[in-house]
């Protein structure tokens, strides 16, 4: 669990639908390295771990962070109810426990309360402007909700704050992807792939770019690299399957298109490809 001036803590968020997707074959991905939400991790749930800080909780029932620890172990367990009890307990015991806002904010995502979570990046940030995961937090909250100015500059502030998270860059990417400004996209995920080359997420964004760039032969090898980290996704086949067929590897873009549609039976961008149309976002 991941736990400048400041911007006006008024903004109200317009929910929206997902994560933006734009250009070919580009939907929510199945590979969650760049998410910027709760990872899920059932291990740190178990029992003997969650015992363990329950014990030093007993011990020292007036120590916010016993509570912020617990309750980060409770919402990578996707127990988020107990999650929000003890992030709540911690804020109640540490008014100015900026971490334990923003973990809270975390799991008010889960619960699909993106006003509450609004809500707590502000006062994480207000209570710490250089603490560039609540910047990120909230920028994800305004670029799914397609205020995208509002996003960039939050990305540009975690960025400002911390040069050094992968996560940051790409979001950022996205929102340039959005405007159609590529070569920046393509800057922003040259950066992401820099600073975390396993991630398979930003390498499919930039092969999206440089399709849009005419850099077809780049694309192919950005698709392929998306693949290889991860098997699973049938937007990176149907990617992948689309700069084949681009590059006039017909047979092969087919075979990539319907792996994806094994993956994902009914996959729309990939049955559009199949057709020769160009994919729905």
């Amino acid at each position: 669990m991941r736990l400048s001036s400041v911007l006006p803590m008024s903004r109200n968020l317009i929910v929206g639908v997902g994560i933006v997707s734009a250009l070919a074959g580009c939907t929510t991905s199945d590979d969650q390295s760049m998410s910027t939400t709760l990872a899920i991790d059932s291990s740190v749930g178990s029992s003997a771990n969650l015992n363990s800080l329950t014990d030093a909780i007993n011990r020292d029932p007036q120590n916010a962070v016993n509570y912020n620890v617990r309750g980060s172990a409770f919402g990578q367990a996707g127990r988020y109810q107990e999650a929000l009890a003890d992030f709540n307990t911690a804020i109640q015991l540490n008014s100015g426990f900026y971490q334990a806002y923003n973990n809270r904010a975390l799991i008010y995502r889960q619960l699909n309360q993106p006003q509450a979570a609004l809500s707590d990046y502000n006062q994480a940030i207000q209570l710490n402007p250089s603490y560039s995961p609540a910047f990120l937090g909230r920028g994800t909250l305004y670029r799914q909700s397609k205020q995208y100015d509002f996003a960039m500059a939050d990305f540009d502030q975690a960025i400002a704050t911390n040069n050094a998270d992968a996560k940051a860059y790409y979001n950022r990417a996205l929102i340039y992807q959005v405007r159609g400004d590529h070569v920046r996209a393509v800057a922003d995920l040259d950066a992401a792939i820099a600073l975390d080359s396993n991630s398979s997420e930003p390498f499919n964004a930039r092969g999206l770019s440089k399709l849009e760039l005419g850099k077809t032969k780049d694309a192919l090898q950005d698709f392929a690299s998306a693949v290889n980290r991860n098997k699973s996704s049938a937007e990176f086949w149907t990617n992948l399957g689309i700069a084949q067929i681009r590059s006039g590897d017909v047979a092969k873009g087919h075979d990539s298109i319907n792996r994806a549609l094994i993956l994902k039976p009914g996959y729309g961008p990939a049955n559009a490809a199949l057709r020769n149309e160009k994919p729905l976002a």
